[in-house]
């Protein structure tokens, strides 16, 4: 049997394989006690190193992995934002629009440090207090911009008491916050402090267009002229339960009107005024293209003024109570020559003089629209053919037009197009005659869902269901 050449002890150490002499092991020894003195700025480059080593996306500059984070979908900035702190930095200049709801996110200046490139933001919710003093009813107010609790102290004269609303002096802090961190907004809403915050971020954010003010009175729009160039605002003044404190009447609109001059789009919602007001908008804004008034409270007579609106495309009318309580006399009315649309969405439209005086005014009209619209019976409806022009008509949840009355408009229709009739329960698929088939045959766009009969027949069709002798089920 041959014998092993014996191998190297795996017990023995290097230095005993590979030097002999004990001065040799002495040293080696020594080295690995007392390594070389390393300097701090060594140890930094050694450290900068590893963490390449760990992280390779440290090569790359801010601006190029800011490119690449742009690339990715909206969904993907949250998983990205976790992995460091230089991500969740760079995430943060990536976010262009927030809905704030903490405000002292804004007052400490974390905001502005997080998402220095914003464009839009809405303050609305945070300027409302989550917590009152007073003892909640578990019950909360909600509106599209806001939903706030209401209050079950019965010595309340209010729901919502004051209170619940930041101080303006607090809101004018964190607006000039605001102004200094985000200079690039373009789109701000917010409930309004005094004309010092606007003026703020009017001096600051230069490029800002789109401007929504809530709680707005006559003094805080002073400071409207500052936007130099403002194109859509915003205003609420009145809102019941809520804004009961704060109005707008002809001193703010004609302050709104010398100062907004860019104005394409303008909606006025819980404001007072009358005819001067408005035709002071139509005289100072030549380039405004869209009004709409929610909920007005304006003083009979102001219809007349809409003339004024030269270049006015689109006119819309949403919760209103009364469309004008005093119109005058027909030959006063006047005429709006580029009026291309009309909206008229929730409103009681219960007197026909002033819905007639509404019609006279928007004659060239091309597009009707009703939704949801109280008082609109046979009777109301019939005094839409004024407007010959019509080529577009939309009606949805006009329970008390029937099928007769329809049918006598859109005969007197030369130029209409489209049709979109949704659950008006009254207008019924049986009474439709042969004329207005034929009518319809020749639309380029005809939606008719009157009743849930007509979305039942339409969901069965070719089934063979709802048919005389038809089967219940299918082979």
């Amino acid at each position: 049997m041959p014998l092993k050449k014996p191998g190297p002890n795996p017990n023995h150490k290097w230095a005993d394989i590979w030097f002999k002499e004990k001065a040799l092991k002495h040293v080696v020894f020594k080295m690995q006690l007392d390594p070389l003195s390393v300097s701090p700025d060594d140890q930094t480059l050694a450290a900068d190193d590893d963490f390449r080593a760990i992280d390779p996306t440290s090569l790359l500059s801010d601006s190029l992995l800011l490119r690449i984070f742009s690339l990715l979908p909206s969904s993907q900035y949250l998983p990205n934002s976790l992995v460091c702190k230089r991500w969740l930095a760079l995430n943060g200049r990536l976010r262009r629009s927030l809905k704030l709801l903490d405000w002292h996110f804004l007052d400490s200046g974390s905001l502005t440090s997080r998402f220095p490139d914003l464009t839009e933001i809405d303050l609305v919710a945070a300027s409302v207090h989550s917590q009152s003093p007073r003892r909640s009813s578990g019950i909360f107010l909600t509106l599209p911009f806001l939903s706030i609790p209401i209050q079950s102290d019965d010595s309340a004269a209010r729901f919502v008491p004051d209170e619940l609303f930041l101080p303006p002096d607090y809101i004018d802090i964190g607006l000039r916050t605001l102004s200094r961190g985000c200079p690039n907004l373009r789109k701000l809403a917010l409930i309004a402090g005094t004309e010092a915050g606007l003026a703020s971020i009017a001096a600051e954010c230069p490029t800002l267009q789109e401007l929504e003010l809530h709680r707005c009175t006559n003094d805080v729009l002073s400071a409207i002229a500052s936007f130099e160039n403002l194109q859509i605002l915003r205003v609420i003044a009145f809102v019941e339960g809520l804004y009961d404190d704060s109005s707008i009447s002809d001193v703010g609109l004609t302050i709104l009107a010398h100062g907004c001059r860019r104005l394409v789009k303008l909606e006025l919602s819980g404001c007072e005024g009358s005819y001067d007001g408005i035709s002071a908008i139509g005289a100072c804004c030549p380039m405004l293209e869209e009004l709409t008034l929610c909920d007005h409270r304006m003083d009979g007579g102001w219809l007349a003024a809409l003339s004024f609106c030269g270049n006015l495309k689109t006119l819309r009318l949403e919760g209103c109570k009364r469309v004008d309580a005093d119109p005058g006399q027909v030959e006063h009315l006047g005429l709006c020559p580029a009026l291309e649309t009309l909206q008229l969405r929730r409103c009681q439209l219960r007197d026909k003089e002033s819905l007639s005086a509404l019609f006279i005014v928007c004659a060239t009209v091309r597009e009707i629209i009703f939704q949801n619209c109280w008082g609109l019976d046979n009777d109301m409806f019939s005094i839409a053919s004024i407007c010959r022009r019509v080529k577009f008509l939309s009606l949805e949840g006009c329970s008390l037009l029937t099928t007769a009355g329809l049918e006598t408009v859109l005969l007197s229709w030369m130029e209409l197009e489209r049709l979109r009739v949704v659950s008006c329960n009254n207008i019924q698929d049986n009474e439709v005659s042969a004329a207005l088939s034929s009518l319809f045959s020749v639309l380029k766009e005809f939606k008719w869902q009157p009743d849930s009969r007509s979305v039942l027949a339409s969901s069965l069709a070719g089934t063979g269901m709802r048919t005389k002798g038809g089967r219940f089920f299918k082979s």
